[in-house]
């Protein structure tokens, strides 16, 4: 994480100030509507941004990603403060809010693009996350395999505009995320 110094004066005294600045971490679960909407209602997420990740095809569309053929996963790229929420609380969420059991599929959702995974922007992401997923199967929470893939991110992807804010624009959660 990258920080930047800001010079305060205060009572002609000189501070330092060392301010964290963002951070950034994309997961997939599904559809992308219900994800993003879980994790923008979280404190200390300042964005959460639909789009696709993981395939290999350049600037994919959604139809492209729904053939199932570019390797891309419906992703959304979470930038977040990590002064007011932690790595860790957006993994609880991540776990929480679909099925990691299942492969390439969520509710009625099914193929390649609807995959569990975890896309880290740093080592210390992926280990947090392989952790994380270690202490979730070791818990037994799940009756069957946690199938989530934690990979190092790709290239990001933004959907198409009518696919960001999608449950704020049309007032339905037709993905069966939960949150």
């Amino acid at each position: 994480m990258s920080s930047k110094i800001a010079v305060l004066l205060y009572r002609g005294n000189i501070f330092l100030d060392m301010q964290d600045e963002t951070k950034k971490t994309t997961f997939g679960a599904g559809c992308f509507w219900g994800i993003e909407a879980a994790f923008k209602k979280l404190k200390g997420v300042i964005s959460a941004t639909s789009g696709y990740m993981g395939g290999h095809k350049e600037n994919p569309t959604y139809e492209d990603v729904c053939t199932g053929k570019t390797g891309h996963a419906e992703a959304v790229e979470v930038v977040y403060d990590p002064q007011k929420i932690t790595y860790q609380k957006l993994l609880e969420v991540f776990w929480k809010i679909h099925d990691p059991t299942t492969l390439n599929r969520q509710g009625p959702d099914i193929g390649s693009q609807y995959r569990s995974a975890i896309f880290y922007h740093d080592e210390e992401q992926g280990n947090i996350a392989n952790e994380s997923k270690k202490k979730l199967e070791e818990s037994k929470t799940f009756k069957s395999k946690i199938v989530t893939k934690i990979t190092p991110a790709a290239l990001f992807y933004k959907a198409e505009e009518y696919h960001q804010n999608y449950y704020e624009k049309h007032g339905i959660n037709s993905c069966g995320i939960k949150y």
